[in-house]
């Protein structure tokens, strides 16, 4: 059995880690709850602008825009979204998991895989593998991300599709279910409207002005900017959920720790004290 002094070290570092583990746990709940909202403000947002792109392609003839062009897939770019920080539980873990089935999918079907990595985490991983052809990084991005921190990554994605050197752009998020559930996703970004999606009342009786192909030349961009931009937001809300949890479950794995070590403690000081006990009795009896 360990000596009191042991245990009671290894109690005061387990009191300390708790304390580490459980304010993380208030910022994570705090940043959660920021993240959460930009993520449900503009779900909405995103919703609409699938549906419109999908309308504005049954309304006109899309095939002349470089945006809607369908081609046959050789080359395949994938915009990962990961984290600077760990802690977050299986967050990382989960989308790298999701990441290297893509890449396996494509070298089975002779398709060139290039990345862009938004985050430390992923690309740490990737940087191990070799010949990954990694076209974009980005690290240390903002938790607030606004339409200029957005704005670099998405000209390369647009350059990218428009020149040809790539066929299709999908990106690979973390959806944001709720506090305790997320899910890893791969939307498909370009070609644009490439996947239809259920049109509400209200849009099919809507009238584009001046005309359907002068609005499908004007918004298109902004309107896979929305895509993208809502992938960031479920991230971001997905990592600090997931940190929010781990923290918590640290929190709780300590406080019973703590409780184990100090009936562990307790136990041993009682020991020592019926020893001196025995001792005094044994001490007392020999003197007589």
């Amino acid at each position: 059995m360990a000596t009191k002094a042991v245990l009671k070290n290894r109690i005061r570092s387990v009191s300390s880690t708790r304390q580490i583990t459980k304010a993380m746990e208030l910022v994570s709940a705090s940043k959660m709850r920021r993240a959460q909202d930009s993520a449900l403000r503009s779900r909405a947002y995103r919703n609409t602008a699938r549906q419109i792109l999908t309308r504005l392609r049954e309304l006109t003839d899309v095939s002349k825009h470089p945006l809607f062009t369908v081609r046959q897939i050789q080359t395949r770019l994938i915009v990962i979204i990961s984290s600077d920080r760990g802690l977050a539980g299986a967050y990382n873990s989960n989308v790298l998991r999701q990441l290297m089935q893509e890449l396996k999918t494509d070298r089975e079907h002779d398709i060139h895989t290039k990345l862009i990595v938004i985050g430390k985490r992923a690309a740490n991983v990737i940087g191990r593998i070799e010949d990954m052809d990694v076209i974009g990084l980005y690290e240390h991005f903002p938790e607030s991300p606004t339409a200029d921190d957005i704005r670099p990554i998405l000209t390369s994605v647009l350059d990218a599709f428009q020149d040809g050197s790539v066929d299709a752009v999908d990106v690979l998020y973390t959806d944001y279910k709720s506090s305790i559930k997320q899910e890893v996703t791969l939307d498909r970004l370009l070609p644009a409207a490439y996947e239809s999606v259920h049109i509400s009342p209200d849009l099919e009786a809507a009238v584009f002005e001046p005309s359907p192909q002068a609005v499908l030349g004007t918004i298109t961009e902004r309107l896979i900017e929305a895509d993208l931009t809502q992938a960031i937001y479920e991230s971001q809300a997905s990592e600090q959920s997931s940190r929010m949890m781990a923290m918590k479950n640290a929190t709780d794995n300590a406080s019973e720790l703590i409780d184990d070590l100090t009936l562990a403690f307790n136990t041993a000081r009682q020991a020592g004290i019926t020893q001196e006990l025995a001792e005094i009795t044994g001490g007392a009896e020999a003197m007589k």
